[in-house]
This record gives structure tokens, C-alpha cells and sequence, in this order.
């Protein structure tokens, strides 16, 4: 048995356990569920494209639809694979709020004709804009299975679970995602 598959075993057997408790209503159950997949949901959310100014927000309404539904959580699937899910839907949500802004904006703004831009730098800072930038010119299905496979390192099984489509399918998706990353890596690089 290998070190990365006891952990995941430890760590269904902790989420196994916290769940009844959390759905009872335990408040130390809900701190520690809290505690644990907060930093899961924000890196998460980042990486799907939540902008900062939202991803508190977005956060918070992951874990109070997690509060709704804990309670009825059927064991299906591992309480992590029921967790990202939560948080591809709330993503979803909040990034179509913000294309309708963004759009809303430029429509309404006065705009300089200028689109200059300094040139690039292969700083980390940089690097991080061309990634962020890569992700944001994908779909978003490309998007969730690459950020799973690429970025959170699940198995394309789960990633199927999560994405809710067949396992073939996430392999197209993962294939097309990874060739328009690629091609906007090239064209800045």
C-alpha cells in the first residue's frame, strides 16, 4: 500500500466519521469539517476561475449549501468527490454573474482604443497572469476536468464522478483543455 493511498483511506475514514456528527448538529464537527475543506474550497474556486472580490462570498455559499445537504449525503461517492462538486456549481454560478458584469461594463464604459500592453516577463507574477489567462480562455468544462486532473490530482474516475459524465469523456475533455492551454501559453510565451 502506498503512502498517498493509505492517506486517502485516513482521510475517508475522517470524513466517514465527521459526517453523522455534522449532520446531527454537532458544532465541533461542523468546526472541523469547516476548518478542514475551507482551504480546499478556496484554492479550489480560485483555480475554476472565482475572482478574489468573490471568493469569499462564493466560499461561504459552498459551505452553507454543504450545511443544507450534509444531512442528506448518501455515501455514493467520497464526501470530497460530494464537496468539489458543490463548489464546480457554485463556481459556475459565479463566474456567469461576472461575464454578465464584465460584459455590462464594457458595453457601458468609455474605453480608450489603446490594448498596449508591456512586454512580458517570465516572472512568477507573470507566469501566474498567463495561466490565469490560459484557464480563463477555456470552457468551462475544459476548465473543471484540467484543474482536477492538472491542478488537484484526481483520478480521471472521480473527475467523472464530479464533472457527472462518462470516464471517455473526460479524457476528450482533458485532451482539448490541455491544447488550448497550450495554445495560449504559446502565443504569450
Amino acid at each position: 500500500m502506498s503512502t498517498s493511498t493509505s492517506t486517502l483511506e485516513l482521510a475517508a475514514a475522517w470524513d466517514d466519521a465527521l459526517v453523522p456528527r455534522v449532520a446531527a448538529g454537532e458544532d465541533r464537527a461542523w468546526r472541523a469539517f469547516h476548518r478542514h475543506y475551507h482551504p480546499v474550497a478556496v484554492a479550489f474556486l480560485r483555480k475554476l476561475g472565482v475572482r478574489e472580490a468573490e471568493l469569499e462570498d462564493a466560499c461561504q455559499e459552498v459551505f452553507v449549501q454543504a450545511h443544507r445537504y450534509l444531512p442528506t449525503f448518501r455515501h455514493e461517492a467520497q464526501l470530497r468527490t460530494w464537496f468539489y462538486r458543490l463548489c464546480v456549481t457554485q463556481a459556475a454560478i459565479v463566474r456567469k454573474r461576472g461575464r454578465r458584469t464584465r460584459s455590462l461594463l464594457t458595453m457601458f464604459s468609455c474605453l480608450s482604443g489603446t490594448d498596449a500592453t508591456p512586454p512580458a516577463t517570465h516572472s512568477d507574477a507573470t507566469v501566474l497572469a498567463l495561466v490565469a489567462k490560459a484557464l480563463d480562455g477555456m470552457k468551462d468544462w475544459e476548465r473543471l476536468v484540467f484543474v482536477l486532473y492538472e491542478m488537484e490530482g484526481l483520478p480521471c474516475e472521480e473527475i467523472a464522478a464530479i464533472a457527472d459524465c462518462p470516464l471517455g469523456t473526460v479524457w476528450r475533455r482533458l485532451h482539448q483543455a490541455r491544447r488550448a492551454f497550450r495554445g495560449t501559453l504559446a502565443l504569450h510565451l
